[in-house]
């Protein structure tokens, strides 16, 4: 269990995705920036390597690199199954994980996705989201900030949660904290396990470069 509630939150959080829009990096440039991320002092955040399962034959020597598979709306990782855009009710029958796409084509309002963290929290679904949280905070262009999604699955109030602004959240050593509430490593490390697994980024060094400048990373 870590004691820090820094690592609690972020331990394993960004699911590296290079290939994928926008970056669409060709597959040796990816696989060279993850390599990158992995060599990086900021490499505890970096979870799975996001890769087309029909390209898996492309990995060469980095094909014992923990992976998130993708064929079409499906996502493995070892022995679990994230299903996107299908209903929560159909995952939880199949006794899988849910996902959620955050940017692209359409990107969900606030409402759609704190009823979609709230869905999963009811019917205990594990979910993991993906596209369109580069940025910490919300952004002009009307992108998810990926701390007001934690600050959802961690304290609930969704809505609120998710249209926080900049600042509002405080996370250090101790604990994450949000309009009086606090949470410390234990119940962070229990929602991590329990709710929201991880976010797919196509950078992850954008995200980190913005923990970095909120002064989070130290």
């Amino acid at each position: 269990m870590p004691d820090d509630a820094r690592r609690a939150l972020l331990t394993g959080l960004f699911d590296h995705a290079p290939t994928f829009p926008p970056a669409s990096l060709p597959p040796q440039e990816a696989l060279a920036e993850d390599r990158r991320a992995r060599q990086s002092e900021h490499a505890w955040m970096l979870g799975r390597l996001v890769w087309s399962e029909s390209r898996r034959g492309e990995l060469g020597e980095d094909d014992e690199r923990e992976l998130a598979l993708v064929d079409g709306h499906a996502e493995r990782q070892d022995d679990a199954t994230y299903l996107e855009g299908v209903e929560l009710d159909e995952v939880a029958a199949q006794g899988l994980r849910a996902k959620i796409r955050c940017g692209g084509a359409h990107v969900p309002s606030v409402e759609e996705l704190a009823a979609f963290v709230r869905g999963c929290r009811e019917r205990g679904l594990v979910f993991k989201a993906t596209a369109g949280l580069h940025h910490a905070y919300p952004t002009a262009e009307g992108e998810h900030g990926f701390l007001n999604l934690l600050a959802a699955a961690v304290f609930g109030d969704e809505e609120e949660a998710l249209a926080a602004a900049a600042g509002s959240f405080e996370l250090d050593a101790d604990c994450f904290r949000w309009d009086g509430r606090e949470a410390g490593p234990g119940r962070i490390a229990d929602v991590r396990a329990a709710l929201l697994h991880s976010i797919g980024s196509c950078s992850f060094f954008e995200p980190v470069e913005e923990l970095e400048r909120l002064g989070i990373l130290r």
